[in-house]
């Protein structure tokens, strides 16, 4: 994509100094143009995310995270229960600084031996939603509350990702339908 240095530094070399007006006046318009049939143009558009925000509860009424279990039954009432031992998913609650809830996101939805959770996803809604604390949550359709390797390696990951970004990854929970949860925070891994 043409920029605005790029088509100046063009002009320059072309015209010299650009000391004829006409001429100099002919590539602004003609640079102006350009700009504007690209960003009209879908090929040269950016995929954006879109976080939505739409208060329905004063900020006083949202509930507050203070524990891991707290954290769970939040998750827990908000799952889809008809999927929860068919297929894994994550999800991730929004927090700002008193760690009441901003909001719930769905970060992936994968199949029944896993799903890919991407840091880059993560933090780009964690970012426009302007929350300042992160808690990750996914299931395990087996039933199994062991975290495995890559859930331990994501987990670092994400954490050393939020300290450059100043965003705390506070707590990641595994949950099942029917043997509760597993904490991260609690078993001192975060």
């Amino acid at each position: 994509m043409l920029s605005f240095l790029s088509f100046f530094l063009w002009k320059k070399a072309l015209l010299g100094q650009g000391q004829g007006r006409r001429v100099n006046r002919f590539f602004n318009l003609l640079f102006f143009f350009i700009m504007s049939v690209q960003t009209q143009n879908p090929f040269f558009s950016i995929s954006e995310i879109k976080v939505s925000y739409q208060p329905k509860f004063k900020a006083s009424e949202r509930p507050q995270v203070t524990t891991s279990q707290h954290a769970y039954d939040i998750f827990y009432e908000n799952w889809n229960h008809d999927v929860i031992e068919m297929t894994e998913q994550c999800y991730m609650l929004l927090l700002n600084r008193s760690n009441r809830v901003i909001g719930i996101k769905e970060v992936s939805s994968g199949g029944m031996t896993g799903t890919v959770i991407d840091p880059k996803l993560v933090f780009s809604v964690a970012l426009k939603s302007l929350c300042t604390g992160i808690i990750l949550c996914h299931n395990h359709p087996s039933g199994r509350l062991k975290p495995s390797e890559a859930d331990l390696m994501l987990t670092r990951r994400l954490v050393e990702v939020g300290k450059l970004l100043d965003l705390q990854l506070l707590d990641h929970i595994i949950l099942t339908k029917h043997c509760g949860f597993y904490s991260f925070a609690d078993e001192g891994i975060i």
